[in-house]
């Protein structure tokens, strides 16, 4: 099966051993595109454990699957990975059809060699 992400990997090459929690992603981009496909599986735990700690009580694991459940994740596009930052674009469609874009740059920060999700700049 081809990876959420879109990187064009398989999903068992790409964000599954991530999830499994056998490898670590080893940069931001990493990060982002298995974060995108935890929203795709309704990977709940797993987007609770990868924001900072220092934000993770603002972002509720109720509320996390509620809005992955409730959408079909369509395709990531990564615009840039620089540094601590990655702006991508997420598609996804909701219960009514409607297809929306959203539109992201996000902040990571490295802890103890793993990176987390901090917060993000919509555009």
């Amino acid at each position: 099966m081809n990876c959420p992400c879109c990187s064009g990997k398989n999903y068992e090459n790409c964000c599954e051993p991530f999830h499994l929690k056998k490898e670590t992603p080893k940069t931001p981009e990493e990060l982002m595109r298995s974060r995108y496909t935890a929203f795709a599986k309704v990977l709940t735990d797993y987007l609770v454990e990868t924001t900072h700690s220092s934000v993770r009580k603002l972002h509720y694991p109720n509320e996390i699957e509620e809005w992955a459940k409730s959408n079909k994740w369509l395709k990531l596009e990564i615009i840039f990975a620089k540094d601590d930052k990655v702006r991508f674009r997420a598609y996804y469609q909701d219960k009514k059809g409607e297809i929306y874009e959203h539109d992201e740059l996000s902040a990571f920060v490295q802890e103890n060699g793993k990176w987390f999700y901090v917060d993000g700049e919509f555009y």
